[in-house]
């Protein structure tokens, strides 16, 4: 007898520990709030250990945001109503700080952030450094800073273009 009643209290209890479960499952810490300051990474120190090149193609296009476009404006130069075509070299660094997107690989121009590459060709790009044995280095590749040119009466948007292999295939 005195084992049927533990076995029942045993068996009630397993029943309410599962009850508690299913109706309070546990929940996910919330992410935190915006600080009102974007993230931007800071570049290192460290020298660049590639360079890359596609033979002057700049075929792969970065990922540019509003507040970059000040910073891509100086760039520029002063270049009147037509577009700019501002040559220069851009620093990858690939950012595996960045809460926002996995395998981020941020864009540095005179040491200035002026983006990001698209999430398919950081991927690519970082197996592209795997490949040659510098996984988390800088690297550098030959950049320009398009656009800019007088449409309507108002300035239209700033791009930078990489001249390395295209990462989006």
């Amino acid at each position: 007898m005195q084992l049927l009643i533990s076995l029942l209290i045993i068996v009630a209890t397993a029943a309410v520990v599962y009850a508690i479960i299913k109706t309070n499952p546990v929940k996910a810490k919330p992410l935190p709030l915006p600080s009102g300051v974007p993230y931007e990474p800071k570049l290192p120190d460290s020298a660049p250990v590639l360079h890359w090149s596609d033979g002057g193609r700049f075929m792969v296009e970065v990922m540019t945001e509003s507040r970059y476009q000040a910073t891509l404006q100086e760039l520029a130069g002063a270049h009147g109503e037509q577009a700019a075509a501002a040559q220069y070299v851009a620093t990858l660094m690939p950012d595996d700080r960045n809460a926002y997107e996995n395998e981020a690989v941020a864009v540095f121009i005179d040491g200035r952030m002026v983006g990001y590459l698209p999430q398919k060709a950081s991927l690519k790009f970082r197996e592209l450094l795997r490949k040659k044995e510098a996984v988390g280095q800088l690297s550098t590749t030959d950049a320009q800073v398009r656009g800019g040119a007088l449409w309507q009466g108002k300035r239209l948007q700033y791009v930078v273009v990489l001249d390395v292999e295209p990462l989006e295939k």
